[in-house]
């Protein structure tokens, strides 16, 4: 009965929504007394550690956030103008599995490079704060991805959002504003399914998604190498980082690349850290031969942290980790569970949860036949018609300028530039 209710509610809050959130605060404090949420100062804890890292209070940052390991990071430029992370944060609730949002309702929390602006930032969200992420991008507009109002919010539940509780969330708004105070026009956000390091490339290499992966990897080495923004274009339909134009031409998303090179001293910082990844990538198809990682559901996430609901609002909807519930399987078990029907792409987060096993995680029972079960019961749960929000009005944001060919102009980040 606990279970139906909770389908009842969760389904509702998804037609009244973009992201299928509750007004309940998952904080630790007491947010009534918080007088102005939008212009709360960051606590003095953070202040202290960005003195200690020589950290201007309004310097640029940068978000980054990763799936599996249920982590939003933030970094913030020092004096000599390399980031370092400064914070980070327990994802309280995505929902999906890994890999890109793809279309609206398919509930998968969006996945590459975004730009931030201002006007993302949204002081009147009913899940206390909100910044949207910016999706659909300019890679995402061209290769046909839809979908709106995915956020960072408060509430801790989500349908394609990241939510967090309304305490982390206040942090993390407050960072943003400081940040455009100071002066930056454009925060990144970088989206990853997952710590790019060889190892979790190579658990990964079965995966659907993973030349998109292989893609998003050129951006997470760029700032691994780095430690600063990544310049980010589109052409061809593909992600380009750092490259410069060397004719003139322009990046248009769905046009020819033009002629373009990179820079020859991140060249050679990213060859010496492409030969460590080489034998770091080596060592792992040893220690892992003839097994892959099991990406696990939604369903089989939230059982691993079921206990944790109890005494909450029944649409709090912590989701745990990808590492707590997935593990690594043998290639011919894997193989098998993707040869199964998926499950339907425009399943409500209700489903899903009725879906779930109420008590033990999902290791109890065999793989391939929790899978072929939860499907089935998703199926059967699905209502037709679930509606979907409006298109986001921040989709088309503008961007800031590209970049020209004029050194004077670039990005105060390219370490390459001359003086």
């Amino acid at each position: 009965m606990r279970i139906r209710h909770f389908a009842y509610v969760s389904l509702m809050a998804l037609a009244l929504a973009g992201c299928n959130d509750t007004l309940e605060s998952a904080s630790k404090i007491d947010l009534s007394t918080v007088k102005n949420k939008v212009e709360q100062p960051l606590p003095p804890r953070i202040l202290a550690q960005m003195s200690a890292k020589s950290m201007d209070r309004n310097s640029p940052i940068l978000i980054r956030i990763f799936k599996e390991e249920g982590a939003l990071e933030i970094w913030k430029a020092k004096t000599d103008n390399r980031f370092d992370k400064i914070a980070d944060y327990k994802i309280c609730a995505w929902s999906g599995r890994l890999g890109p949002k793809v279309k609206t309702g398919d509930r998968q929390a969006p996945e590459g490079f975004y730009n931030l602006t201002r006007a993302n930032l949204n002081p009147n969200s009913k899940y206390y704060l909100a910044i949207n992420t910016g999706f659909p991008n300019k890679y995402d507009a061209v290769n046909g991805r839809t979908g709106s109002d995915l956020m960072i919010h408060g509430a801790c539940s989500s349908s394609g959002c990241y939510s967090m509780t309304d305490e982390q969330v206040l942090e993390i708004y407050a960072f943003a504003r400081d940040a455009f105070k100071g002066g930056q026009t454009s925060v990144q956000l970088q989206a990853f399914p997952f710590r790019m390091t060889a190892e979790n490339m190579y658990k990964h290499r079965l995966d659907p998604s993973y030349d998109f992966w292989k893609m998003l990897k050129v951006g997470y080495d760029n700032f691994e190498v780095t430690k600063r923004p990544p310049d980010v274009n589109v052409c061809e339909k593909k992600y380009v980082f750092n490259q410069q134009t060397t004719d003139g031409g322009a990046f248009n998303p769905a046009g020819k690349c033009p002629a373009m090179s990179t820079p020859p001293a991140l060249a050679s910082a990213l060859s010496s850290y492409d030969k460590t990844y080489a034998m770091d990538y080596a060592k792992a198809e040893k220690k892992f031969d003839g097994l892959a990682w099991y990406d696990p559901t939604e369903a089989e996430r939230k059982a691993v942290v079921a206990k944790t609901r109890k005494g909450r609002e029944l649409a709090y909807a912590p989701t745990g980790t990808s590492l707590e519930a997935g593990r690594m399987v043998k290639v011919a078990e894997l193989e098998g569970m993707m040869s199964k029907p998926a499950v339907p792409a425009t399943v409500p987060e209700a489903a899903i949860a009725s879906a779930a096993p109420a008590a033990a995680p999902a290791t109890a029972a065999p793989a391939a036949a929790q899978a072929a079960a939860n499907a089935t019961a998703v199926a059967a749960a699905t209502p037709p018609n679930v509606p979907v929000p409006q298109q986001n009005p921040l989709a088309f944001a503008p961007e800031p300028p590209q970049e020209t060919a004029d050194a004077s102009k670039k990005p105060f980040w390219k370490f390459w530039s001359k003086n």
